[in-house]
């Protein structure tokens, strides 16, 4: 009975999560329309490779940081300082947090929308359910909320399970039968998924070369791909608590978030559109372009984008690592193939993707499902599997892409704002 009765509960959270999602992502598209399409076509700016950029980015940053300052709750925890998922924030950061993910997404951040939506879901899911005559535990509700927004993402309840059976795995939860732990979220990640899908949700699928089939070389490929791919990222990894420091001894989150703008904005006129915004629809593009340009020219879009990861994550900005991270997984998979033609696309692509999102995430689940639905192929999927046995044997002695709260649990800005 103690299933069944989760049912409904998992039902209404998949819903909302996934209508949640496609609210904040549908304003931010709207926004992102009027400043980059409509205001330059009617002023005549007819590029974003121009000043514009320079300037969108860094009234996005100063309006970020206003809103961190002076918001009720400061728009939540830094990102920086967390993992995928954070306990329930008080329902007065909602607002703010929603404010700052909006214009992050609009503006052109290189930051994806993930952590935010997800503590914005799990925040709603606990003021629901976490009430005396429901009785739902904050941790069962947080569980829900989470596979519901990741189910929603993906529009498939796969990679929730997935991500779920390490977190248990992980934390040695061994209440019970492993599916009867599963069934509440993956309910609610079934819901979210099947009310993307109902509403026209993104694929992460892009196009590429036909794969011509198995062979036994894709495999060594896949591997040394993998490991170029994560190394490259452990630089962003290493970089990304200096570049922390820095912005955040700024003490003022609208300096240190307008800076932080004003980098992005360089960032983008040298890397050019394609390595502005989350990178979901450019990394599309970038599939399309790729046959005409060359390994270095794509290899310079990863890097780009790489330090926009870290730059926007590092000043403060509030968003998710994971999107971004595809897209780097994604350009350097291009430019091995570009490199070295032998290698199939479709193979250098889903290794690069698994070994980039493997150091941002530290999940091998959820880097092998990304790298498998990036390229929509599933004979590339035995591959992966054993590309990813010596991938993790580096990725498992780096550090994680995170830096560490201070000890009163809030950041600097907040305590400056207290001040």
């Amino acid at each position: 009975m103690h299933l069944v009765r989760l049912v409904v509960p998992a039902l209404l959270v998949g819903v909302l999560c996934a209508l949640t999602l496609v609210a904040l992502s549908a304003l931010a598209t709207w926004i992102q329309d009027l400043v980059w399409d409509r205001l330059p076509a009617a002023w005549g700016v007819a590029t974003t490779e121009t000043w514009w950029t320079v300037l969108v980015l860094t009234v996005t940053g100063l309006l970020v940081g206003a809103t961190i300052r002076w918001a009720p709750g400061h728009a939540g925890v830094d990102p920086a300082t967390t993992d995928l998922v954070v306990a329930p924030l008080p329902l007065r950061a909602l607002p703010g947090l929603a404010v700052a993910l909006v214009l992050g997404l609009a503006g052109g951040v290189s930051l994806g929308p993930e952590n935010p939506i997800i503590a914005i879901n799990v925040a709603l899911t606990a003021w629901i359910l976490c009430r005396p005559r429901l009785g739902v535990p904050v941790q069962g509700a947080v569980g829900l909320a989470m596979s519901a927004t990741i189910g929603a993402m993906f529009a498939t309840p796969l990679a929730a399970a997935l991500v779920l059976t390490e977190t248990f795995a992980e934390g040695g939860d061994r209440t019970g039968p492993l599916f009867d732990r599963l069934f509440g979220p993956l309910v609610a990640a079934g819901a979210g998924a099947v009310t993307m899908v109902a509403l026209e949700a993104p694929t992460f699928a892009i196009d590429l070369p036909a794969y011509p089939g198995v062979h036994v070389g894709d495999v060594l490929s896949a591997a040394v791909v993998a490991v170029v791919a994560a190394l490259l990222t452990l630089l962003a990894v290493l970089a990304f608590p200096v570049v922390h420091r820095v912005f955040h001894g700024l003490r003022h989150p609208v300096l240190a978030l307008g800076l932080g703008g004003l980098v992005l904005g360089l960032l983008g006129v040298l890397g050019g559109p394609l390595t502005l915004f989350k990178g979901l629809d450019e990394m599309k593009e970038l599939s399309g372009e790729a046959g005409d340009m060359t390994w270095t020219a794509i290899l310079v879009l990863a890097v780009v984008k790489l330090a926009a990861l870290v730059v926007a994550a590092g000043a403060g900005f509030r968003g998710g690592r994971i999107f971004p991270t595809v897209f780097v997984g994604v350009a350097v998979g291009f430019a091995a193939s570009s490199l070295v033609p032998s290698v199939p696309a479709a193979v250098a692509v889903s290794a690069a993707v698994l070994g980039a999102v493997v150091v941002v995430s530290r999940s091998g689940w959820l880097a092998l499902f990304v790298a498998a639905v990036v390229v929509d192929d599933a004979r590339l999927i035995p591959a992966l599997c054993i590309a990813i046995v010596p991938l993790w044997l580096v990725v498992r002695n780096m550090p994680p892409m995170r830096v560490e709260p201070p000890a009163d649990g809030a950041s600097e800005f907040v305590a400056t704002a207290r001040a």
